[in-house]
């Protein structure tokens, strides 16, 4: 199939962007990288009189290192993320779960903008940002404001960004000291999206003790979900004595909504969802341990 017709912009600024959005309203609609919003238009998932292209617009790219945190801007591909030093030394997470998306034909035309402001709860940035407390810059013509990870996901698809906002840049903190990360998912073939899936970032004190930890999980919902419980349960215990099955299923005891498809119910999801919260913890804590 092919999208329904569409006029389409190409703004070189992000002043221009942002006016377009105002004056072209609700039948408007941003395109990132594209990877997703093509291949909904193509099947008639999504229809919109109007798409404003971003990629024009330089402002909207770069990496830099800001006093403890990491800024990405909206429009930095996927592909340069998973090549950038800066990103590989401050959120080596982003750069783990950067190789789990797609392909790399995928992560060459890839936003990090494109990919949250999507909102897909399978998708690998939405649970890094949520897990490591990532801050969302958006700007509109009522000006900027600044949307935390955990009040930014709203439901499939769907985010707190307004119609006439554009997504910036997204702002990462840096964890110092001994600590360790990793993903984990469960896919049919590599590229696929996740049946479900884990990001795991673990700190660890001088005595081996879980000084924080981050987990997220990916596919077992509307949004990505944070495995709040399982982090409360680990902080301040001796690593030795944190069971990593345990961690598991204390990530996934308040999920009520886990979806069930053609790939698996609602319990195989649940039962996967805590094996790669086990196996991310076990990774994590075995590279926090040699930092």
């Amino acid at each position: 199939m092919k999208p329904a017709p569409f006029a389409y912009h190409a703004p070189s600024s992000l002043d221009e962007a942002i006016g377009l959005l105002a004056e072209l309203g609700d039948g408007a609609k941003v395109l990132g990288g594209g990877q997703s919003l093509v291949a909904m238009l193509n099947l008639r998932l999504a229809v919109f009189d109007h798409l404003v292209d971003l990629r024009r617009v330089d402002e909207l790219r770069g990496i830099e290192r800001r006093n403890g945190s990491v800024w990405i801007g909206g429009g930095t591909t996927q592909a340069t993320i998973e090549a950038s030093p800066v990103v590989a030394e401050g959120v080596p997470l982003l750069v783990r779960a950067t190789a789990l998306i797609g392909h790399f034909q995928i992560r060459n035309r890839g936003t990090i903008g494109g990919s949250l402001a999507h909102a897909d709860p399978a998708a690998e940035y939405p649970a890094v940002a949520l897990a490591l407390d990532a801050e969302l810059e958006a700007q509109s013509p009522r000006g900027r404001r600044t949307i935390p990870a955990g009040e930014f996901f709203l439901g499939l698809w769907t985010s707190a960004l307004a119609e006439d906002e554009v997504l910036t840049g997204v702002t990462f903190p840096v964890w110092t000291g001994r600590t360790g990360c990793a993903v984990e998912e469960l896919a049919r073939r590599h590229g696929d999206f996740a049946i479900a899936g884990a990001v795991v970032a673990v700190d660890l004190d001088e005595g081996d003790r879980v000084r924080r930890s981050a987990i997220a999980l990916l596919g077992m919902g509307s949004t990505p979900e944070r495995g709040s419980a399982a982090e409360s349960a680990v902080t301040g215990a001796a690593v030795d004595d944190v069971d990593a099955g345990e961690v598991g299923q204390a990530a996934v005891s308040g999920l009520d909504a886990v979806p069930s498809d053609l790939h698996g119910s609602s319990a195989y999801r649940t039962r996967v969802g805590a094996a790669m919260v086990a196996r991310a913890w076990t990774r994590a804590v075995e590279e926090a341990r040699r930092a």
